[in-house]
């Protein structure tokens, strides 16, 4: 039987974490987590860490194994996943991995494009430069540097214009003659599974999430984090939302509300960078069944 790695996929709160679970369980095997923020041991309640029970259930890997003080990236978790995964597949036919960051799973599905590690008193000053000037001249200066990026991106993303500049600035070379967009094979097949649900029973998921955060101590631990607010790991909904109440812009009622808010945002950012993916196979949470019996037909012709 040949080496595969099930990536299972999908939007914030569709209840990935326990299907996959269970799916591990019953391959005997070991999960490779792809949340770009889970990874970080200091964001726990914010990122939805699973519970102890859960995570002695089934090995896990790449949860709560770096530090928010770390310069951490895509690129990085593209390496070391790989490293994870060579080692897993020497025992075993099956490995899970689950998340919703697109980026991550695309780096361990296609490879990223070998750019440079951006300095982070560059990443700090450009972030200065968005807050006091806004995005239009950093818009000028990518189109300066860059025209030909300059005409592709969507100029009202700030990271995407921030990244270019990274880029631009750390190589003195465009970022579009770096970018190949080649895909990389991999030794293991891939089968990825989409969950998803109605989006009114989501949206109700999320919402019921961010209550259970809240309970959980989810303002007292951003607000352990909050002297370190400018670090790029912090930038994530669900604390910048409570930055915002500490700093004293919005009530804390407010950021709740915002909370929910963004992150149903995110589900349906998620599910469009997901949906565009033809090598996706979709599933509602319910179907664990049938995501098995999916599984092994697809394995057994391989």
């Amino acid at each position: 039987m040949p080496k595969t790695l099930i990536i299972l996929l999908g939007p914030t709160g569709v209840g990935k974490t326990d299907l996959s679970i269970e799916i591990a369980a019953y391959y005997h095997t070991e999960i490779v987590s792809c949340d770009s923020r889970q990874i970080f041991r200091e964001m726990v309640i914010g990122t939805a860490v699973p519970a102890s029970a859960s995570l002695d259930a089934v090995p896990h890997h790449f949860i709560g194994s770096h530090s928010i003080h770390e310069n951490y990236s895509a690129r990085k978790f593209e390496v070391e996943a790989l490293e994870q995964l060579e080692e897993l597949f020497r025992e075993r036919e099956i490995v899970v991995m689950t998340g919703g960051s697109m980026l991550y799973i695309d780096a361990v599905c296609k490879g990223l494009d070998d750019l440079p590690d951006i300095d982070p008193q560059l990443r700090q000053l450009l972030m200065n430069r968005l807050e006091l000037e806004g995005l239009g001249p950093l818009q000028v200066e990518l189109q300066r540097l860059d025209p030909t990026y300059f005409r592709e991106v969507d100029l009202q993303n700030p990271k995407r214009i921030l990244h270019a500049l990274e880029i631009c600035l750390t190589t003195g070379r465009t970022y579009s003659e770096l970018r190949t967009n080649q895909p990389r094979e991999r030794p293991f097949n891939i089968l990825k599974i989409g969950l998803n649900c109605e989006r009114e029973r989501l949206y109700e998921r999320i919402n019921q999430r961010v209550d259970l955060m809240f309970s959980e101590g989810l303002e007292q631990e951003a607000a352990q984090l909050h002297p370190f607010n400018r670090l790029n790991a912090l930038n994530t909904v669900g604390y910048r939302e409570l930055f915002e109440y500490f700093d004293g812009m919005i009530t804390l009622e407010q950021a709740k509300e915002k909370i929910k808010a963004n992150s149903r945002k995110y589900a349906r950012k998620q599910l469009t960078w997901f949906r565009g993916d033809p090598e996706v196979t979709w599933f509602t949470p319910d179907m664990k069944e049938e995501i098995i019996e999916f599984i092994n037909f697809k394995i057994g012709n391989s």
